[in-house]
């Protein structure tokens, strides 16, 4: 007993003189920011005054990086501008910036090394034309309230990603605003990591996963990106409370997603703003904006999301089947399903469906649930697909008695989407 009192107290002792030993260090710009660093105690926080630090700096031990307003950490176009290898260092209130454009030597505004766990990255800006923040390998990383802006000079794939993680667990990225990047931030390889509150906009892609396994995206929001949120190749996601406005491509893409929830998302707006500038094109067909595009993925569950205002509410193809869908609400999309497939798939579960805004059906026993069927496409809408210069024949006599014929003859119908049980009121938390 003595001797784990002992243990305990020296313990205590050393804690207590690493404590005393830490210190504040106020730096100034005519100081060589890089000798300070070096010589600073583990545990220091060192204060940049105002003004511009010029170099690559490494941080080599546990230390605390800041800035009062006017600090400036530039790169002078080449490496990194700061380079973690200590664990437990926090980096805050800095401007960083002109670090090196070399993609392939993953130049970065700040690189977090495998050796830097539980770094600390928060209230920072950066501006730069490569990577903002790479995380390399690192666990448990934090990066939150940092706002970070590409350089529109630099062409789109060009770019670097505003937060880029590779191999990486543990990590909450919170908070943080993206723009101007190529996507906003990227997740390769990456477990257990939590995507939380970020406001990212202007990009290529919101939010882009690889190969990523168990982890959470939550009240995120994407604007004016291509696709807001493409997932792809990865398992077990939840992706909840976020939203997608006005982004041209896709809202959500699940491109070999299984075992994942997709619920509570709200999008809106997914238009191909390229349709206004081409109508006058020789083109005949344009691609259209699809709120939520489904390829190849299996085993989801996809509830109380709201797809809206969108040219496609959602299209699902190459084999996305066993998937659940309850509780949607799609509302006024110019199409609100494109699906391509042989096999039927119905909508509901536990007589429980979703609610589509051009449903004319009826509910007399005032259940709540339509009393017929709504089934969103048939035999000619597959035709249009498959040959979209058939369009041409839209609204001719032909047309209109193929939809008769296989109104009066459900035998010729082709295998498509329906809904059983369709919800007949929008629910309350999007009609408010």
């Amino acid at each position: 007993m003595r001797i784990l009192l002992s243990f305990a107290l020296c313990l205590f002792g050393m804690s207590l003189i690493n404590s005393v030993q830490a210190s504040i260090v106020l730096v100034n710009s005519k100081q060589d920011l890089q000798q300070q660093l070096d010589l600073a105690k583990p545990g220091d926080h060192l204060i940049l005054g105002p003004g511009r630090y010029q170099g690559n700096f490494v941080i080599n031990k546990t230390l605390e990086l800041s800035g009062k307003k006017g600090a400036i950490l530039d790169g002078h176009s080449q490496g990194h501008t700061l380079e973690i290898k200590a664990p437990n260092t926090v980096v805050h209130h800095l401007k960083i910036q002109n670090w090196g454009h070399d993609l392939t030597t993953l130049n970065a505004g700040i690189f977090i090394q495998k050796t830097a766990d539980h770094a600390n990255i928060y209230d920072n800006y950066l501006f730069g034309d490569s990577f903002g923040i790479w995380v390399d390998a690192t666990p448990n990383v934090q990066i939150f309230g940092n706002h970070i802006e590409g350089n529109k000079a630099v062409r789109s794939t060009d770019r670097g990603n505003g937060i880029h993680l590779f191999n990486v667990s543990g990590a909450l990225v919170k908070a943080n605003e993206v723009w101007h990047t190529r996507d906003g931030i990227y997740i390769e390889n990456s477990n257990g990591n939590e995507l939380n509150n970020n406001y990212l906009h202007d990009l290529r892609y919101g939010i882009h996963y690889m190969y990523s396994f168990h982890n959470i995206v939550t009240k995120n929001h994407t604007k004016n990106t291509r696709t807001g949120y493409a997932l792809m190749q990865s398992k077990f996601l939840t992706v909840t409370h976020n939203r997608s406005e006005n982004d041209v491509n896709y809202g959500i893409l699940m491109n070999f997603i299984t075992k994942s929830t997709i619920e509570d998302n709200v999008i809106t707006g997914v238009q191909n703003q390229r349709n206004s500038h081409m109508k006058h094109s020789k083109q005949s067909y344009q691609p259209e904006g699809k709120a939520l595009f489904i390829y190849n993925s299996l085993y989801n569950t996809i509830h109380g999301n709201v797809v809206a205002d969108s040219d496609i509410g959602i299209h699902l193809t190459a084999g996305s089947e066993d998937n659940t869908f309850v509780g949607n609400s799609f509302v006024n999309n110019n199409k609100q399903v494109k699906y391509v497939s042989n096999r039927e798939q119905d909508w509901s579960h536990d007589k429980l469906g979703n609610y589509w805004s051009d449903y004319v059906g009826w509910d007399m026993d005032g259940d709540g649930t339509g009393d017929v069927a709504y089934e969103p496409n048939d035999g000619i809408d597959r035709l249009l697909w498959k040959y979209p210069t058939a369009k041409l024949l839209l609204n001719s006599p032909a047309i209109e008695i193929l939809r008769w014929v296989q109104r009066q003859f459900p035998v010729l119908k082709s295998p498509g989407i329906k809904d059983s049980y369709p919800l007949m009121n929008l629910p309350m938390e999007y009609s408010q």
